[in-house]
């Protein structure tokens, strides 16, 4: 029998403005996740797209949270406060690391070709900072996921040698999500599944930094009427205005759980949160921490 460590999972959510029915599905999956396994749940605001956050969002989502009965457990982390770890991890990976001097107009593909990968052109300066892969053979890497099942990819192909740092100065989402995910011990996370695919780039730093593979369950996101994911971009409206509870439960709460496939029937958010963790263990079949 092999005995996992105790559960800590985490929502990780972007202070771009206040959370949606997106966002929402992704904080209650995660939330019944890390209860149904008697586990911890963290929150960490991922501010490290600096120009992208909003003033206050960040308070926003944490009161929006509460109001939810979400309540988490220990310190909430912002990821500015956290730079010094991502200067590490960079000092770790060492030669795997090298500047780029390309601009988005220089890369005329989707998969970065490698331009800098063996020195910069003249005239060029390295501003940002890139992971360099294996050529040969190419880099393939697969996990299983608790929700979509086997996933693999060849990021070498696919991918190419991508961005830790850059240009602009702002640490990476893949860097820093790894760094993070590594110090806070996190066992499992469940996220949405628009980032199924930056997974194996994922897999890849952890291994490179000798961290521990988490397991993964990406959740299906919402999308509006057109088809394209609910986000702030597309004009995803706030469900929390901050009012009635049982507003909050009846308009937000019960359809994003019905998203995922519960049906709870509940007149107050705590006894949602009742009937709800049990159904989701039921939901996919969760065994005791250590079966």
């Amino acid at each position: 029998m092999t005995v996992r460590l105790p559960y800590i999972g985490r929502f990780a959510p972007s202070p771009t403005g206040p959370l949606h029915i997106g966002s929402l599905v992704a904080a209650m999956a995660s939330y019944l996740d890390a209860r149904a396994h008697q586990g911890q749940w963290l929150v960490r605001i991922e501010d490290v797209d600096v120009g992208r956050n909003v003033a206050g969002a960040d308070a926003h989502i944490l009161a929006s949270l509460q109001r939810c009965g979400m309540h988490w457990d220990g310190e909430v982390t912002w990821q500015t406060q956290r730079y010094a770890l991502y200067e590490q991890a960079v000092a770790q990976l060492g030669e795997l690391i090298y500047p780029c001097g390309c601009s988005r107009k220089d890369i005329a593909a989707a998969i970065y070709p490698g331009t800098c990968r063996h020195g910069l052109a003249p005239g060029k300066v390295g501003h940002a900072l890139r992971l360099k892969l294996p050529q040969q053979p190419h880099c393939v890497l697969s996990f299983d996921d608790r929700w979509f099942g086997h996933y693999s990819q060849d990021i070498t192909a696919e991918v190419g040698d991508y961005v830790l740092r850059r240009a602009d100065g702002f640490w990476a989402y893949q860097l820093a999500v790894v760094v993070d995910d590594g110090a806070q011990g996190i066992t499992d996370i469940v996220r949405g599944a628009d980032l199924l695919d930056s997974t194996p780039r994922q897999l890849y730093l952890q291994q490179a930094l000798g961290l521990p593979q988490p397991s993964y369950l990406h959740v299906p996101v919402v999308v509006n009427e057109v088809g394209d994911k609910l986000s702030k971009q597309t004009g995803a409206q706030a469900f929390d205005d901050g009012g009635d509870p049982q507003l909050l439960l009846r308009n937000a709460m019960q359809p994003a759980a019905r998203f995922l496939g519960l049906e709870v029937q509940a007149d107050s958010i705590d006894a949602f949160w009742r009937a709800a963790v049990p159904a989701w263990a039921q939901l996919l079949q969760i065994l005791p921490r250590g079966a």
